[in-house]
């Protein structure tokens, strides 16, 4: 099991009516971090009419704050934090900064116009799945490579290092629901004849083939 969050925030734009719609995108993991990246916006784009926000704060969306700012009641906050429900987004603040262009838009179309940049400011995201992993050390001889490589390939599992000396030992980190899963697969494959050494538990996730660590959980 994981979850979803932005790893590298981006920007989106769109126009309705001559009315611009920036939407900037950023990670944020407690709400002092949201109200500080708001404050921040609020600053760079001091001369627009409007910056209304919506975030969410924990691995389950445990608090959730979104704002209006002066637009008419539910035209802005509560259509931006639909994006982040709908997409299941976490840990995540979404600020849609409003240029007016001097025609009424009418409520459905604020709601239209602030989720459309919502969702362009989340396509120009770099979107991950954040899980918790076992770090594994699987160590063998050379007659079990082929067999523990595609074990390794056909679960899916990521690879972090590789090691070719006397013997072999791969690094993989394991979704901890799936370590004992892996483990016997890992001894039917090779005859009992590999070994296996655990590691730390961490936070980690893959984009673009790359396997990214983060925090460390014992």
């Amino acid at each position: 099991m994981g979850y979803k969050t932005v790893h590298i925030g981006g920007q989106g734009e769109i126009e309705e009516k001559k009315s611009r719609f920036i939407a900037t995108v950023h990670p944020v993991f407690t709400e002092e971090e949201a109200l500080a990246f708001l404050s921040d916006m609020r600053k760079k784009y001091w001369d627009a009419r409007h910056n209304c926000y919506a975030y969410t704060i924990g691995n389950r969306s445990g608090l959730q704050r979104c704002s209006d700012d002066g637009e008419p009641g539910g035209t802005a906050g509560r259509p931006i934090l639909s994006v982040l429900q709908n997409e299941d987004i976490h840990n995540c603040i979404i600020v849609v900064t409003r240029y007016f262009g001097g025609t009424l838009l009418g409520t459905g179309g604020l709601v239209r116009a602030y989720q459309a940049a919502a969702q362009a400011g989340l396509a120009a995201s770099t979107v991950i799945v954040r899980q918790t992993g076992q770090k594994m050390t699987i160590h063998t001889d050379y007659n079990h490579v082929g067999k523990l490589q595609f074990l390794i390939a056909s679960e899916h599992i990521p690879t972090l290092d590789s090691r070719y000396t006397d013997t072999v030992e791969i690094d993989v980190i394991v979704p901890v629901e799936r370590v004992q899963e892996f483990s016997d697969k890992i001894t039917e494959a090779t005859g009992a004849r590999a070994g296996i050494r655990f590691g730390e538990v961490a936070e980690f996730a893959e984009s673009d083939g790359e396997v990214m660590i983060f925090e460390e959980l014992s």
